[in-house]
């Protein structure tokens, strides 16, 4: 078995579960988490960091797959030094409070290197690409100007951190000593989001060719489900949390997906067994 035969199985795996990837997964996200802020579910279940890990993994796998068949040499090594780079900026913002303002993490996310939740990537990276990929199609033909492309994806990531930070820190996943204006969360935090956001949108701007992704999101249909289970997910926790802003936003990229025709209505249909599956 070669990498396209795994690529297309994977492919097929994806768009066979659309509905529990990008609905269930969300939803049953957010109720467990919501659920483990409120002190509902035992110690086993509350806050478990192998669950968040992997219903995290099972919500980006749409785009991880449509992504996949891109990452040659050139990606590999942005995304390498990307990675690289979001464990050293999240080192120095933990010890030293610079970027993001001062801050610990009040919940475990799983392993840890100095402090660093080795997961940190895999819930940093793909928020970018989705806000680069909306942004892409969005833009359509404007796209093509690097600078307004550029600068577009960088305010919708930091457009993404104030429904993702308000939701979080309500939660208790990480906590501000200080507070913050933004629903506890301060304004440094979201000047350290553009430093980190300018970082990563350049080196995915270098890592792919932007025709290379649009031909691909014109054959992927669900190569954004992961921004729908973003909407669904931190949408649904600040609404419990009275994150009215935090919600609308988030309510805004959902329209976003719409306009893009990459939201796809079926999928809040709970898919139904096919009977000639049983005789």
């Amino acid at each position: 078995m070669d990498r396209h035969d795994v690529e297309a199985r994977l492919e097929r795996l994806v768009r066979e579960n659309r509905f529990t990837i990008s609905v269930f997964f969300p939803l049953n996200g957010a109720v467990l988490l919501v659920a483990s802020a409120e002190g509902l579910l035992p110690a086993p279940l509350s806050f478990n960091p192998l669950l968040i890990l992997f219903g995290t993994l099972v919500m980006r796998s749409p785009l991880v797959v449509g992504v996949l068949p891109l990452v040659a040499r050139r990606a590999a090594l942005a995304l390498g030094a990307l990675v690289a780079y979001s464990y050293a900026i999240e080192y120095i913002g933990v010890h030293t409070g610079y970027p993001y303002g001062e801050f610990f993490y009040g919940v475990d996310l799983g392993p840890t290197l100095y402090g660093v939740p080795l997961g940190l990537p895999v819930f940093f990276i793909p928020l970018v690409m989705n806000a680069y990929l909306l942004v892409s199609l969005l833009l359509g033909e404007k796209a093509a100007s690097r600078p307004l492309r550029l600068v577009s994806v960088i305010a919708a990531v930091l457009a993404m951190d104030l429904v993702l930070d308000p939701g979080a820190v309500a939660l208790g996943f990480w906590v501000y000593p200080a507070g913050g204006l933004y629903y506890g969360v301060p304004l440094s935090n979201y000047a350290g989001w553009v430093l980190s956001a300018t970082v990563a949108v350049v080196a995915l701007d270098v890592a792919f060719s932007r025709e290379a992704l649009l031909d691909r999101l014109r054959y992927t249909e669900f190569m954004l489900d992961d921004l729908v289970s973003f909407v669904i997910l931190w949408g649904g926790i600040n609404a419990w949390f009275g994150n009215w802003a935090a919600v609308a936003i988030a309510a805004v990229f959902g329209v976003g997906l719409v306009r893009t025709e990459r939201f796809d209505s079926r999928l809040l249909r709970v898919p139904r067994p096919r009977l000639d599956r049983f005789w």
